[in-house]
């Protein structure tokens, strides 16, 4: 391959010459020695004896704990307080029957009584209906409906629950205060719901009962027949539009023709007695 190329190309390929030898700047790694450190044990006698009024600092993570101990065990002894004073079967002001009695949540704060009436009677006769209000007078966002049949309330518990009300979908359940042994509401550490266990990621995403694909699926149900409702709604308040206007043109349009028919009439009568009038006149050029 050298023989077949040209000296002019044989110069681009000549090897470099040596580098330049320079003397290291530092000692090798391997072989540097650091200096020997030896143990601390034999001074621990010495040091039991020194500041004895010394008081170790807490951290800010153990300051941390200590404060979500203390809250925790105040919500503790709070609820406890709480659950030794409910009791709703010894209630005097509930007077109710328990087996008769729908519990709805999650209503609308804007929702009266009659509302709720309206969307719930058509599972049976109503006895009565208590929406809880707060101190203020506000509504807590959750009432009590007594049926006066047992079955009306099973219907009710069955179909009603993720009904729309007032643009949004309400839980309905059993009262189970005076019902279940044992049963403590969400405000003193019990309850049922599963929108606010934690994250976004094991939170409930839709309102109900239980979590299960039937449950969805009967929700996209209920959904496509709200839509349709509306879309029906709709449809009919286009169409009585339409035929309120056109009721309002064809009354315009009778209007015309009466108003063209007395016109006429009108002309009719005019020329009949223009020619009566000039009748006589004709009589008596003719005599004449």
């Amino acid at each position: 391959m050298k023989d077949s190329l040209p000296p002019n190309l044989l110069s681009l390929f000549a090897a470099r010459p040596p580098l330049n030898f320079l003397p290291p700047v530092d000692r090798d790694f391997s072989r540097r020695t650091g200096p020997v450190i030896s143990g601390v044990a034999q001074f621990l006698d010495r040091c039991k004896d020194h500041d004895v009024d010394y008081k170790p600092s807490i951290s800010i993570e153990e300051l941390k704990q200590k404060k979500l101990a203390e809250k925790r065990l105040k919500v503790e002894e709070h609820l406890a307080k709480e659950l030794e004073k409910w009791s709703p079967s010894t209630n005097e002001k509930i007077k109710s029957d328990p087996f008769k009695t729908l519990f709805v949540a999650r209503i609308n704060y804007e929702t009266s009584e009659k509302q709720l009436k309206r969307h719930f009677e058509i599972y049976g006769q109503i006895k009565s209906i208590q929406m809880v209000y707060d101190s203020n007078g506000k509504p807590r966002g959750y009432a009590f409906i007594e049926y006066e049949r047992e079955k009306d309330l099973k219907a009710a518990y069955k179909d009603a629950d993720g009904m729309k009300i007032d643009l949004r979908r309400v839980l309905v359940d059993v009262e189970r205060g005076r019902t279940v042994k044992g049963w403590k509401p969400r405000r003193l550490g019990g309850g049922l719901g599963n929108t606010r266990l934690g994250g976004p990621e094991v939170n409930q995403k839709y309102s109900g009962r239980v979590s299960s694909s039937d449950h969805s699926d009967s929700h996209h149900d209920r959904d496509r027949r709200d839509r349709d409702r509306d879309r029906d709604r709709d449809r009919d308040r286009d169409r009585y539009r339409r035929s309120s206007r056109d009721r309002d043109r064809d009354r315009e349009s009778r209007r015309d023709r009466d108003r063209d028919r007395d016109r006429r009439d009108r002309d009719r009568y005019r020329d009949r007695d223009y020619r009566r009038s000039r009748s006589p006149r004709r009589d008596r050029d003719r005599r004449r």
